[in-house]
This record gives structure tokens, C-alpha cells and sequence, in this order.
């Protein structure tokens, strides 16, 4: 069975000819400058990635330090 699933259109003539003048500007092959950008791409979508975690919750010792240095609570 033939994979009937969308995939992303190419570029049009007018997108490649803006990215070959860019390219060319930069010394370097269509080929390779998109390659360039598409790694760039992949580099900043990685660093959002991290940046997103959740911060990690402190480890024992740090918790036992944390509680150590609040005041004690009079009844």
C-alpha cells in the first residue's frame, strides 16, 4: 500500500530563487545553505525544548537545609 500521507509542499521557484540568492551571497551551494538552515532549525527547536522543562524539584539535603533555616513556629 502506498503511503497516501501528507507530506510538506517543496518550495516554489520564487522561495528557491530568494534562498539560491541568499546562498550565493553566503559563498555557499542551495544545497548546502538550506542544509545550514534546516540544522540551525533543529538546534533552536531543541533549545526551546530544554528551556521548557519544569525545574527540578530540590534534592533531600537541600529540603533539610531549606526547613533548617525557617524560624520555628510557636504554638
Amino acid at each position: 500500500m502506498p503511503n497516501t500521507a501528507p507530506t510538506k509542499p517543496e518550495m516554489t521557484e520564487a522561495q528557491r530563487a530568494y534562498e539560491a540568492k541568499r546562498a550565493a551571497k553566503a559563498g555557499m551551494s542551495l544545497d548546502k545553505w538550506l542544509d545550514l538552515k534546516r540544522r540551525e532549525k533543529a538546534a533552536e527547536q531543541k533549545a526551546a525544548d530544554k528551556e521548557t522543562k519544569p525545574p527540578k524539584k530540590p534534592g533531600l539535603l537541600s529540603r533539610l537545609i531549606e526547613r533548617g533555616h525557617k524560624p520555628l513556629k510557636k504554638s
